[in-house]
């Protein structure tokens, strides 16, 4: 290029000095701008301008979000389901135009990790569920629940003595003849007493605690079997009724029917078998004030434009409350987080906590603007479970907001 230049300048020089005529001013201008054409050919043959970063492959068993490769801007990946992301969640293309991190990986969820199979039974690895084989008299989805076999000693204790009927009598031509209620028999001492089958009775109480015990869709009692004089009835725990069929059970809603003893300052949750009383308070963070917008809402106020510690807080803190049955299968879907529109180049979500919250969740990105909470292990009730999925939106690496939703699940101690 100094060379180009220094010839141009001189033949400039060499036309203004000798005053040349018309036809030697032309070839000489025809001449530069040959040069300067050759010049400017070479060079963009040999420069190649890269402005995004190489693309990136989706994780076996999973999906890549977002097709920018443009400097500052993410790409997410998330797993399908059944199978856990190992690695980051986002990956940035920075301005040395190479994807920060390294790449995922989806590796399958182990469902035996957390040992969901109970009293000796071993557990199965399906895809994105398990099973149990159960050990010698028991049964159920984690072998929680006894068969004849173990329930044998926890049987009611027989009634005492006969249940004892009148029986319906007529007269025919002299002769008397009795019959008596379905589950009874006439006696054999005395042939006008009707006297239950207890022998049969029984047998139809154990079968109906076999088929509750085993788990069966066709079962007898949801909940527990009792004997009665010629037949049974099925009973359920505090806080159910029993189905209009007589065999299941239903919850029965405190909430709505005024069975509770919440102050007017709480919120009462239905929960299976009972209710909570809960009332939301706003939380108490340095650098920063809370005010409660709505019963399960409190909104950050406004910060001094020269506070920057105030700006890196929660914009905002959601409350959401739900009622669980005890050992619900993994993994599912509890809960999502949606962003209303796009703010910033990049939406994150993840779930905060230690490791305890951490055995039985999860968060995934299930498309660009939203997020959800998984269950990734069955949980054994009564429990209770509070999870917190933070969203949060940037600019350049830039935080724009944070948001946090609370999570709170109250698991029953039951399946139903």
């Amino acid at each position: 290029a100094a060379v180009l230049c220094t010839r141009i300048i001189f033949q400039l020089t060499f036309l203004l000095l000798d005053c040349p005529s018309r036809r030697e001013l032309q070839g000489t201008l025809k001449q530069v701008q040959k040069l300067l054409t050759a010049h400017e050919t070479s060079y963009c043959n040999k420069t190649i301008y890269q402005t995004t970063c190489p693309k990136l492959d989706a994780p076996t068993n999973g999906r890549k979000l977002g097709k920018s490769q443009s400097v500052g801007h993410e790409v997410h990946f998330l797993c399908d389901p059944g199978y856990e992301l190992v690695g980051a969640e986002s990956r940035l293309c920075q301005e040395s135009l190479v994807w920060s991190g390294q790449q995922p990986t989806c590796r399958d969820i182990n469902e035996c990790a957390s040992s969901p199979c109970l009293n000796g039974g071993t557990c199965v690895d399906e895809a994105s569920q398990f099973s149990c084989v159960c050990a010698k008299g028991w049964a159920g989805v984690t072998c929680q629940t006894a068969t004849h076999a173990a329930a044998a000693t926890t049987l009611p204790a027989a009634t005492n003595g006969p249940f004892v009927r009148p029986p319906r009598c007529t007269i025919t031509q002299g002769t008397t003849h009795c019959t008596c209620e379905p589950g009874y028999t006439i006696s054999g001492r005395d042939s006008y007493t009707c006297t239950g089958i207890s022998t049969e009775l029984d047998t139809v109480m154990m079968k109906a605690l076999i088929l509750f015990h085993n788990g069966q869709a066709g079962r007898l009692c949801q909940h527990a079997c009792v004997n009665t004089a010629g037949g049974y009835r099925c009973t359920c725990p505090a806080g159910y009724d029993v189905t209009r069929d007589g065999r299941g059970c239903k919850d029965i809603d405190e909430c709505a029917t005024r069975l509770n003893n919440c102050t007017k300052d709480q919120t009462c949750i239905n929960t299976n078998g009972g209710f909570q009383c809960v009332r939301v308070e706003c939380p108490k963070i340095p650098n920063a004030t809370y005010i409660k917008t709505s019963p399960m809402r409190c909104e950050r106020n406004p910060c001094p434009m020269d506070n920057k510690a105030c700006s890196q807080t929660p914009n905002s803190f959601s409350y959401h409350y739900l009622s669980l049955v005890s050992n619900l299968s993994a993994p599912r879907v509890m809960f999502r987080v949606s962003a209303l529109r796009q703010v910033g180049d990049t939406l994150r979500f993840s779930l905060l906590g230690g490791r305890p919250i951490r055995r039985y969740f999860t968060v995934q990105r299930s498309d660009r603007l939203t997020g959800q909470l998984m269950l990734v292990s069955p949980v054994q009730g009564p429990a209770t479970l509070e999870a917190e999925v933070e969203m949060m939106e940037l600019e350049r690496r830039e935080q724009l907001g944070r948001y946090i939703t609370k999570v709170t699940m109250f698991v029953s101690q039951y399946d139903f």
